[in-house]
């Protein structure tokens, strides 16, 4: 015998803020293969859409007093995934240039990584969000050093790094990042490297000559990549081996380790 299920929804108020409590309330009858917790979830995330926001905390288009519809860039915030801050939300600023590395390819660059994050010295380059370095830290880094030259995405790094209580283990370089790795080396050098510059600027392998050749890795130093999988890897020091490596979507990512040797390799050597 079928039994039926009946919603009373209480009606929506004509401004688009907030009717979330009266679609909360509604009533169930009878049995129903709906528990009432999905019938609330799904309630709530109504009400979100009509304040403006989506589930993944973004906004959506409202309306001005005129009436006309003003698009609102979505809000672009990450979280930590593991370590003393997981499940930490942090936002940055909506630059076009700052292409955070997605939850899941984080998840798995650290687990490559597993226990060689405790007490490491991380020098988290393009830094952007700086979702990698944050990461690091809160999975035990003794030290990073983030380098961002955007002023905003710089700033929104330190006034994260004090909320957060990081202290003198971390520190934001705010210049250009081949123009920091000019400089002196700092010592010991980094036992881990996050190296993932904007693809378009064709920063990648400039980078890793002056990483190498600056002596700015410790050895056995691990050199993460991340690149446009369609074009590959341009030549790299002869002395980075790869460890491991995959592509999500149109990127690849790369873990690398320094070995003996100088010399460049081409992408497709051993």
């Amino acid at each position: 015998m079928r039994r039926s299920i009946s919603l009373t929804v209480f009606p929506l108020r004509k401004t688009f803020r907030a009717p979330r409590r009266a679609l909360a309330r509604a009533c169930i009858s009878g049995q129903s293969t709906l528990s009432a917790r999905k019938v609330a979830s799904r309630a709530r995330n109504v009400g979100n859409e009509w304040q403006g926001r989506d589930r993944r905390g973004g906004q959506r288009p409202g309306r001005k007093s005129d009436g006309r519809v003003a698009h609102v860039r979505p809000a672009r915030q990450l979280r930590i995934i593991g370590g003393a801050w997981r499940g930490r939300r942090f936002r940055f600023p909506p630059s076009p240039q700052i292409r955070p590395t997605p939850d899941r390819v984080r998840e798995t660059l650290f687990n490559w990584l597993g226990n060689h994050v405790s007490g490491a010295r991380c020098l988290d380059l393009f830094a952007g969000s700086g979702a990698l370095g944050l990461e690091a830290l809160s999975r035990g880094a003794q030290e990073v050093v983030f380098v961002e030259q955007d002023g905003p995405a710089a700033r929104e790094l330190r006034a994260r790094l004090t909320e957060w209580g990081a202290g003198s283990g971390a520190r934001v370089e705010h210049c250009d990042a081949l123009r920091f790795l000019r400089g002196a080396p700092s010592a010991p050098a980094f036992d881990i490297v996050f190296l993932d510059p904007p693809f378009a600027e064709d920063l990648l392998q400039g980078a890793a000559e002056r990483l190498e050749c600056g002596r700015w890795l410790a050895p056995g130093a691990f050199i993460y990549i991340e690149s446009a999988a369609r074009g590959g890897l341009p030549a790299l020091p002869a002395s980075w081996a790869l460890v491991k490596a995959k592509q999500a979507g149109e990127v690849g990512y790369h873990l690398m380790v320094q070995r003996a040797g100088k010399a460049l390799r081409g992408p497709g050597a051993a």
